[in-house]
């Protein structure tokens, strides 16, 4: 990878901060970029454009554009990966990264630039290593200090650290995508999963993690004929920490953690599921103005599983009033203000069904259009100790020179993502 030039652009395309790292490449090239995003279509552009000589790599982030130019054959996806990472860094120093953030730290922001890049090649890009010597003590007050753990193999770890006890905690979360029409048909659904880890480990431990991956099991059938449940993962991005070479070869997750909360791996699975709750939603007007909601909710999945904080949301016509409800769990309330009916159940247990009926009054007489117009239902929900993929960690080994024992804990939690039910006509 080799970037001659990084820019911070705003919706416009004004450069509000940038760095020349090589000087091969004229700054005016960004007028070019702003040119070709004025002429690609929205739906088809693509985060690597290349005119006259020049590579643009870019993404966009809270109407910011962030902006890498190189005429050298560097590698696209690594510039990217580099890009999203000072997004992470960026926010981790400001909490959010937006045009106000850069104008209030332009002079941390230059600092940054310079120690997590050097002459284009990446360099630091951890937050924590880079906290401990570019510190901000109060606001406009920058600390530096002399970075040594820079010059270690493992740049995103000092060395020397100490824990009175010993421990990892690793959980599993997986959010489920969903979008189910009125017949009951699955439209769309995926699953976007995360291995985050909080790692509190003295010294410089190497740690071995092995998942129920598909290829290494199925090679393991093939040698033993064992069996197991076996996933199969799609996009999947690790932090720095991981020996790539070493998941290639075995599909053993092997790395040294950097000390404290980070996200180890994510992943992707594009699979049907079946919705994990199931809402119905009955809608039927009535004389004198009324209308009446029956709404059947049911849990699909195993008896032995409890869903914690349920909330499904029933959209219901904008001018409803004088609602009443009456349900077998939970509690309703309507919340004007979003025109819907949130119906929240603490605990949902497993293959459980219940309903609730909600009747409001419509002033206005004829809402025929809008009733046949109805938003989706949403749903809301967590299920500790159960994963919808099925990925399990078969084995988490902390090996350190001093030898000490520590405790690892793993944790399996499913949460709803973007999970909507459309109602029926």
């Amino acid at each position: 990878m080799s970037a001659s030039a990084i820019f911070f652009l705003d919706q416009k395309g004004k450069v509000l901060i940038s760095r020349n790292y090589r000087g091969d490449v004229p700054m005016s090239c960004v007028d070019k970029f702003c040119e070709l995003l004025a002429t690609e279509d929205i739906g088809a552009r693509s985060p690597i454009m290349n005119r006259d000589g020049v590579t643009y790599v870019y993404i966009s982030h809270n109407n910011l554009y962030l902006l890498a130019i190189t005429k050298r054959n560097a590698n696209a996806m690594l510039i990217l990966c580099f890009l999203y990472r000072v997004v992470e860094v960026f926010e981790d120093y400001f909490n959010q990264l937006e045009e106000e953030s850069i104008r209030d730290n332009f002079v941390l922001i230059y600092e940054l630039l310079d120690e997590m890049m050097d002459f284009g090649f990446p360099q630091s890009t951890e937050a924590k290593i880079l906290k401990d010597y570019i510190c901000v003590l109060e606001k406009h007050t920058i600390e530096i200090r002399p970075p040594p753990t820079l010059t270690n193999a493992v740049s995103w770890r000092a060395e020397g650290i100490k824990h009175k006890k010993n421990e990892v905690f690793l959980d599993v979360v997986e959010k489920l995508n969903l979008l189910v029409a009125s017949n009951g048909t699955v439209l769309h659904s995926e699953i976007i999963g995360a291995l985050k880890m909080k790692s509190y480990l003295s010294g410089m431990p190497e740690l071995k993690l092995g998942l129920n991956d598909k290829l290494v099991l199925e090679q393991r059938r093939r040698r033993l004929g064992q069996r197991g449940k076996m996933v199969e993962m799609d996009d999947i991005r690790f932090h720095q920490c991981v020996r790539l070479a070493r998941f290639e070869n075995d599909r053993t997750i092997s790395f040294i953690p950097p000390d404290g909360e980070f996200e180890l791996m994510s992943y992707r699975l594009d699979t049907k599921v079946r919705p994990l709750i199931w809402i119905e939603a009955h809608v039927e007007p009535h004389s004198h103005s009324r209308i009446e909601y029956m709404v059947k909710a049911k849990s699909e999945f195993k008896r032995r599983s409890t869903a914690n904080n349920v909330e499904i949301s029933i959209p219901v016509p904008p001018d409803s009033d004088s609602p009443s409800f009456k349900t077998s769990v939970g509690t309703v309330r309507y919340v004007p203000e979003q025109n819907v009916i949130l119906w929240t159940i603490k605990q949902f247990q497993g293959l459980r069904e219940y309903l609730m009926r909600a009747h409001f009054g419509l002033p206005s007489i004829s809402r025929e259009n809008e009733l046949n117009e109805k938003p989706p239902i949403r749903v809301q929900f967590e299920i500790p100790y159960f994963t919808v993929s099925g990925i399990q960690v078969r084995y988490l080994k902390i090996i350190e020179k001093s030898g000490y024992q520590a405790l690892p804990w793993v944790r399996y939690i499913t949460q709803n993502g973007d999970y909507q039910l459309r109602m029926s006509p």
